[in-house]
């Protein structure tokens, strides 16, 4: 295989310092960090942990029950981990030396972090060695490789998100405005559905936790700049996303509630399903959300706004994925699992569960994705060559830390009025540009 590029020496240390309880989840697979594992026998029980346990339990279940009858000889271990534990249940197992699967879900948002701890087998050769050749979808697959740092994958992608308007059809009708599919149309339309004295909105705006996330989707994609980077300098403080940022801040309190100030993701869907809120911007997860709370007929979901040109600018979405375990003892049997799990088959079945993108480019053609309604329109525009995905550098290890804990409170300040957007946005540039240029240092 492909030898790894370095691993972050730096960040692996730090969560090796802060992780120093050991790991307590039941059913835990082979120990050692930085061990070498094995191929195995291609046999025996491998250990899964399923990062999103609970929401995805049951069709997980039934991917290892149609596994198992297929390779009566491998069973497979369930652990199921909240999405919220899954990152601190791995570095925890890393730095106690013991208690790793043989094979983890692992999205692009922790993969530097599980790649700068050297605890991930590279997959791509295996990739190449077996029936998911040329597979996937190569925007997911360039996503995965950005995420570790390189050109090397550390993990089978299995699914993406993308960023999506949903909006309400029947708000919409009423007000006789078109669906938000231009930048134009969608702010005409926020300012035409708000009537502020009836607490009618044309917008919800997130304020709280996760904001970073939406605001460079909804900068980026009305600035049309089509790279995070310009050499070693990010473009987030360019000009034209300063503007961005400023109109897109601008609709707080003028078309969006007062108290969005501190919406996170649950209020924000709460406040588009419950009341009257004609345009939620957030991905496809939240799909089963405005179903079971709105109905079929009153909301539908239209990708990220064109340019006047018919250019879609947007940012990349976390690509989840199945990681194989450097420590494991028998990668043989864990890598026939995963071949299994990223399958046309099962991947079309887990999708269509979760309403994500499939990774694998056949069950991108299922028959139910044309019936998935925002699934088939963020696929069509995935795949559409006037979209261009600005690819966010998850590989750095400081990044969740930038975007969130670092930015949030500050971000809350330019919608508040209280600091400009170029402030901001030059002050957050000037991190971004100090974490790259530490992570080349440790990298080249």
């Amino acid at each position: 295989m492909r030898a790894p590029k370095g691993r972050g020496a730096r960040l692996a240390a730090a969560v090796a310092a802060v992780s120093a309880l050991a790991l307590t989840a039941s059913a835990c697979g082979t120990d050692g960090k930085g061990s070498e594992g094995g191929e195995g026998s291609g046999k025996g029980t491998v250990t899964f942990w399923d990062n999103n346990g609970g929401v995805r339990t049951e069709v997980w279940k039934e991917i290892i029950s149609r596994f198992e009858k297929k390779n009566p000889d491998i069973k497979v271990k369930y652990v199921g981990v909240a999405a919220a534990d899954v990152q601190s249940k791995y570095d925890t197992a890393i730095a106690g030396g013991k208690g790793l699967p043989d094979v983890g879900g692992v999205g692009t948002a922790m993969l530097a972090s599980l790649v700068a701890q050297d605890a991930l087998d590279p997959v791509t050769d295996r990739i190449e060695d077996s029936s998911l050749k040329g597979g996937f979808d190569p925007n997911l697959v360039k996503s995965v490789q950005v995420a570790g740092g390189g050109d090397e994958l550390f993990s089978v992608p299995t699914s993406a998100n993308m960023g999506v308007l949903w909006y309400r059809t029947d708000l919409f009708e009423a007000a006789g405005v078109p669906a938000p599919t231009t930048w134009d149309a969608f702010f005409t339309a926020t300012e035409k559905l708000t009537d502020r004295k009836n607490n009618e909105f044309g917008f919800t705006f997130r304020g709280g936790a996760g904001s970073i996330a939406q605001a460079l989707d909804m900068m980026y994609g009305q600035s049309g700049i089509d790279s995070f980077w310009n050499g070693d300098s990010t473009t987030v403080n360019d000009p034209k996303n300063v503007a961005a940022l400023e109109k897109y801040v601008a609709l707080y309190k003028k078309t969006t509630p007062e108290a969005d100030l501190n919406n996170d993701f649950t209020k924000m869907v709460a406040e588009f399903d419950n009341g009257r809120i004609g345009i939620l911007q957030h991905n496809l997860g939240s799909f089963q959300n405005h179903l079971d709370a709105l109905g079929k007929d009153k909301f539908a979901g239209v990708a990220m706004p064109v340019d006047a040109a018919g250019v879609r600018t947007t940012v990349s979405n976390p690509v989840d994925g199945i990681g194989l375990f450097k420590s494991s003892g028998n990668k043989q049997a864990a890598w026939k699992f995963i071949e299994f799990a990223a399958s046309a088959e099962a991947n079309s079945l887990w999708n269509e569960s979760a309403g994500a993108i499939p990774s694998n480019t056949q069950a991108q053609d299922d028959d139910w994705i044309a019936s998935a309604g925002a699934t088939k329109i963020a696929i069509d525009a995935l795949t559409d060559p006037k979209t261009r995905i600005v690819q966010l550098p998850y590989y750095l290890p400081d990044w969740n830390t930038l975007s969130k804990a670092d930015s949030e409170p500050e971000f809350q300040k330019v919608v508040l009025g209280r600091l400009s957007a170029k402030d901001f946005l030059d002050a957050f540039a000037g991190k971004l540009n100090a974490a790259q240029a530490d992570w080349k240092k440790h990298n080249s």
